[in-house]
């Protein structure tokens, strides 16, 4: 049976423009879903951070303003310690992430079963919620001295970072890898080589991906953050208590809290092409 499609009627001049399968229709609908999906809650969110005036129960704003972002961004608000605080965090976790994840990663390549048995262990936090591991490892901290520091934020957020990080970083590795290595030690390739110029362009892409992994998950952490930081500042220690009391304010902030993050996945994503 012939393929339905969706026929353009003619043109003036008698000629068709031409058909649209129905294939290509059922292929974008998919993204045009998820579009939709990603695009309208940020759009009711961008709606709410300029609604000055918003009474119920009329469906859009009465006045528009930019009191939301007047607020955040004076002084003593505290946005800007919060930010530099979770870039802080973020960043080192990210990057010890990839330090321990590295020879996990190359060691784990060729098992898949043991990979699968290791990356069930490492995400066993993930079931559980925030506050109660970041409850856990505060009194670890206090007797490490770890307690309301940056450093001890950064470690309890590697507890949820380092199952995405090894897991991307894993993808980076394997038979292909090792054939390259060979290869460059055949050709006379030191260790310092052949690390610059076969190992990390190739798993350069993998590496892109856990990074902004690692980095996503990290600055999204609130209970983690609200267990361990002793009342260190972070933005979604910041912004939650704004939810309820101004939420013009919290849909401000919520709005520049997507910047760093859509700004690494950008920066990642020619990489994660190349992976793909």
């Amino acid at each position: 049976m012939a393929e339905r499609a969706l026929v353009v009627p003619r043109v003036p001049g008698g000629r068709r423009t031409g058909s649209v399968p129905a294939r290509t229709l059922r292929r974008f609908a998919a993204p045009a879903a998820i579009l939709a999906l990603v695009v309208v809650p940020l759009a009711a969110l961008a709606v709410r951070a300029f609604a000055d005036v918003w009474r119920a129960p009329a469906l859009l704003p009465q006045e528009l303003g930019l009191r939301g972002f007047e607020q955040i961004f004076s002084e003593g608000s505290g946005v800007g310690p919060a930010f530099a605080g979770s870039l802080t965090v973020a960043t080192a976790a990210t990057l010890a992430a990839l330090v321990i994840a590295w020879p996990a990663a190359r060691a784990l390549a060729g098992a898949r079963r043991a990979r699968t048995a290791l990356l069930v262990v490492l995400a066993l936090p993930l079931l559980v919620p925030q506050y109660a591991v970041g409850t856990g490892l505060a009194e670890w901290f206090i007797r490490l001295g770890l307690a309301d520091t940056f450093a001890g934020l950064a470690l309890a957020h590697l507890v949820y970072v380092l199952p995405y990080v090894l897991l991307a970083l894993s993808f980076g590795f394997g038979s292909a890898m090792d054939e390259l290595e060979e290869a460059a030690s055949t050709l006379g390739a030191g260790p310092l080589r052949k690390l610059a110029h076969v190992t990390l362009p190739a798993a350069l892409p993998s590496l892109a991906v856990a990074a902004a992994l690692g980095f996503v998950v990290s600055w999204s952490q609130y209970g983690t953050s609200l267990a361990v930081g002793g009342g260190r500042q972070t933005v979604p220690i910041v912004l939650v208590p704004f939810a309820q009391s101004d939420p013009q304010i919290a849909a401000a902030l919520a709005l520049v809290f997507l910047g760093p993050p859509l700004i690494v996945l950008l920066a990642a994503a020619p990489a994660g092409r190349r992976a793909a």
